[in-house]
């Protein structure tokens, strides 16, 4: 565990210097570390290729589907190995991921989406209930629209109910990929701060992969920058958002004010944090 992860408490997962190969010859992650404290919003930062999708998928063991694996270093979860675990083990440990574009079942209504999230539990039916009625409470949209077929309704809509879904399995940490993709800013914000809710108000931990850089390290507590496999950059949100290389190159900001694209590219040739 490095110093930054043991100041800002327990440690939930940890990836230890993974590489992830996929069709036994293309290397996408080198060497990729990082930590997710309990309580905490980690945010996992980069471009389009990057690699942040397949650390979530090297996370919650979702790989092999597309003929990738974990060819060296460990991923731990409340201490305990994970990578030979199923995912619906994982689930049931406490951890669960927010795949990508949304993927609900299109011919099911939202309540009926919401409640195969539960499909691991067996603490009853009223539990269950109990818990739908918390997801309805931070997403009253889907209250309203709960008996509509899921593929009818809009991205933002679908994107909530991933979320509720996921959150039906009662889980300790959420792994949201790209929550923002394809979405209006005003609906950006609101997922955002409906992901902050659930961080203050159920304890859920979040590991969430974003290329939008600027709302992501306004909600996170701790941000990893990725770059071509690799961790190029870590630190607190807030002192990344200040950082005049993360300016520059993610936030499109300089001392001057905004830089062109021309410049944004000229800056990625110099890749001054890796000399």
């Amino acid at each position: 565990m490095t110093q930054a992860s043991a100041q800002r408490g327990e440690t939930l997962l940890e990836v230890n210097n993974i590489e992830v190969i996929y069709n036994h010859v293309i290397l996408v992650l080198k060497g990729v570390s990082l930590s997710v404290p309990k309580g905490g919003i980690t945010a996992l930062l980069g471009g389009n290729g990057a690699g942040k999708t397949t650390t979530l998928k090297a996370i919650s063991n979702l790989l092999q589907s597309e003929r990738g694996e974990v060819t060296k270093g460990s991923i731990t979860y409340r201490g305990q190995k994970i990578q030979d675990r199923s995912p619906s083990d994982l689930v049931r440990t406490g951890v669960i991921q927010v795949m990508e574009g949304r993927h609900c079942f299109e011919h099911l209504t939202i309540e009926e989406n919401l409640l195969t999230g539960a499909y691991t539990r067996r603490d009853g039916a009223a539990a269950i209930r109990q818990d739908l009625e918390m997801v309805y409470s931070y997403f009253p949209r889907l209250k309203e629209r709960r008996r509509s077929q899921a593929g009818y309704t809009s991205g933002g809509e679908q994107q909530m109910c991933a979320i509720g879904r996921a959150l039906m399995s009662r889980p300790e940490t959420i792994l949201l990929d790209e929550p923002s993709m394809g979405l209006a800013p005003q609906l950006v914000e609101e997922i955002f701060e409906i992901v902050r809710d659930l961080n203050e108000k159920e304890g859920v931990s979040f590991l969430l992969a974003e290329q939008n850089t600027n709302v992501a390290l306004r909600y996170a507590h701790y941000g990893y920058i990725l770059e071509n496999g690799r961790v190029v950059m870590d630190g607190a949100a807030a002192e990344l958002r200040e950082n005049q290389d993360v300016k520059e190159f993610y936030l499109g900001m300089s001392e001057q004010g905004r830089k062109s694209f021309r410049d944004v590219r000229s800056y990625r040739r110099r890749k001054r944090w890796l000399n």
